[in-house]
């Protein structure tokens, strides 16, 4: 790597040539600040937050596109610096909704902060007519309000980097706004409902729809038996909401908060997660042995699955039709336990926390209702529990460590890595190959699957078979995959795709990571690796092995796969208009 030697206020730095003054300035310790800014993502210079002086320049730069070179004597934080941000800041609070007291996104807002930093206030210079702001909350995900829009385009960039692209700038100068195509609601096009939108915004045009005075009702409804269960992901990144490092497991803590706000059972979706695999690695078993459609595909991101519906509509029947964990938690609490406790189903509410913004859309699909109810009533997101914990005064920091409840709240390890891309492959064959071989595996990991990149493939032998399998994280690259199953060129037996990059643990619902952190640390792999450390010091590490998951069979639905089962942990699909014109 070439080094080249600059100047930052003074100090000389030898930095690596061809990167950028915002990255040069990351070596000097001293942090640019950006609005617009997403590495890789959304590299366009529109915000001007981030301006620095660069000697022998006419004007000022910006930082995050322009390359550092060779003997380059950069001002980060000059008077002409400083006034130049503090002018762009107060020309974007000219237009902006300033109720910030009550914005889902105080005290974690980047405008907000900046703006404190820079002793901007509400009483702007620039004020005047103000243009009219578009609202749509036509999803049953999420709320666009750009009366908080700062037209940063991250959002933008976020939909494009998943592929979808059904956001974009519409009109011009005064009267821009980011909206879908000719101004429609965003429903009318094929948003997959993944949230990657909301956790890329720098303030609170974009939140999720809140269900948490819905949940709060049921709790405080005597006539109601309210069960929450929680996702392996939410444990890995809920602490960061209190300030825990990033990667932080508060599993036991999460558990104590979810009893103080008064559920009546806390389970664990790692539960239904082993039932997944149990479903799902019988399925893969029948179909290579019996000659069924190949690859199959994983189904347990349902902003996946929504992808699949509008771009490969024909492909359908490759999806397993296994109901994701959130969905066969929600079957089996009312049935099999409804009837082993003597409960109506109607009077059960279940809740689910979830990473995923998609799992607000899942629980309104068709055929997921196994005992004539939803089998799903409330999925809120990690950020909504966070502020239930904070709204009931409950200091998540001090409390105790308790564990689920059980026998819905007992998984494996195999569960628990099902919120990192790779991990419901790695688990399926973990069950998979031993059912196949009838032997016990010498180690049951596989690490080829393992990872944040794009595309993962891997070949195992598994008995006289060999089962070559890939892995997709976000659906930009599930395209790769889809383009060979579509054109009939794939080899693969089993395809694991995850709705947003990286999995569940960068789910739309999960803590919002401001741009610094996104830009220059991987907090993917911390929360990845928090699931993985509990895999490893877990008893068991095999779907199949979970006592729990063997006392439902005996009792209730027989064996994998049999008639019962698929009735209730099995769905069906929709084939989906790309866009409704």
């Amino acid at each position: 790597m070439e080094m080249i030697n600059i100047k930052i206020n003074g100090m000389p730095y030898s930095v690596p040539n061809g990167i950028t003054i915002l990255e040069a300035a990351r070596y000097a310790g001293i942090e640019i600040p950006t609005l617009c800014y997403l590495k890789k993502i959304n590299e366009i210079g529109a915000c001007r937050i981030c301006m620095v002086e660069v000697k022998g320049a006419r004007s000022l730069v910006s930082a995050c596109v322009f390359p550092v070179n060779e003997g380059m004597e950069i001002l980060t934080n000059s008077e002409r610096v400083r006034s130049s941000r503090k002018t762009t800041l107060e020309l974007i609070l000219s237009t902006h909704n300033r109720k910030c007291l009550s914005c889902v996104r105080s005290g974690n807002c980047e405008l907000q902060k900046l703006c404190k930093e820079y002793g901007v206030d509400n009483e702007g210079r620039f004020d005047g007519v103000l243009p009219e702001f578009n609202f749509d909350d036509s999803m049953a995900h999420m709320v666009r309000d750009n009366s908080k829009c700062i037209l940063c385009r991250r959002c933008v960039a976020a939909c494009d980097n998943q592929g979808i692209s059904v956001i974009g700038a519409n009109a011009r100068g005064f009267d821009t706004c980011i909206t879908s195509p000719f101004e429609r609601k965003i429903q009318e096009y094929s948003c997959i409902s993944c949230g990657q939108c909301i956790v890329s915004c720098p303030t609170g045009a974009l939140y999720e729809k809140d269900s948490i005075a819905d949940v709060l009702a049921a709790i405080n409804d005597p006539e109601k038996y309210v069960v929450v269960q929680t996702a392996p992901a939410v444990r890995a990144a809920l602490g960061e909401e209190f300030g825990y490092e990033i990667g932080t497991n508060v599993e036991g803590k999460m558990v104590t908060a979810l009893r103080r706000l008064g559920f009546d059972k806390v389970f664990d979706t790692n539960f239904a997660a082993d039932l997944t695999i149990m479903e799902e690695s019988q399925e893969l078993i029948e179909r290579i042995t019996n000659g069924g459609k190949l690859p199959m595909i994983t189904s347990c991101s349902p902003g996946w699955i929504r992808y699949c519906e509008f771009y490969y509509p024909e492909q359908l029947d490759h999806l397993s039709t296994c109901k994701s964990p959130q969905q066969m938690f929600g079957a089996t609490l009312k049935t099999w336990y409804a009837e082993k406790m003597g409960i109506d189903p109607k009077k059960i509410v279940s809740v689910s926390v979830m990473p995923c913004t998609a799992k607000k859309f899942e629980i309104g699909r068709d055929d997921q209702n196994a005992a004539g109810v939803a089998d799903v009533d409330y999925s809120i997101t990690t950020r909504e529990l966070a502020r239930m914990i904070k709204g009931a005064g409950i200091n998540f920091n001090i409390l105790p460590e308790e564990s689920f409840d059980s026998p819905l709240g007992e998984g494996s390890g195999a569960a628990v890595i099902f919120g990192a891309t790779g991990g419901v492959m790695e688990a399926a064959l973990r069950t998979a190959v031993e059912k196949i071989t009838g032997k016990t595996l010498d180690s049951v990991d596989f690490a080829e699957v393992r990872g944040m990149e794009g595309v993962k493939e891997a070949t195992y032998a598994v008995g006289d078979l060999q089962v070559k399998v890939a892995v997709a994280s976000g659906t930009a690259n599930a395209k790769t995959l889809m383009e060979q199953v579509k054109n009939g060129t794939s080899e693969y037996q089993f395809i694991e795709i995850m709705g947003c990059p990286g999995g569940c643990i960068n789910g739309g619902g999960q803590p919002i990571v401001d741009a610094t952190t996104r830009n220059f640390e991987d907090f993917k792999a911390k929360r990845a690796s928090a699931l993985y450390t509990s895999d490893a010091n877990n008893a068991n590490r095999k779907s199949h092995e979970n006592e729990a998951i063997k006392r439902v069979y005996s009792e209730f639905f027989g064996e994998p796969g049999s008639h019962k089962a698929h009735s209730i942990l099995h769905t069906s699909y929709v084939k989906r208009k790309l866009y409704n014109n």
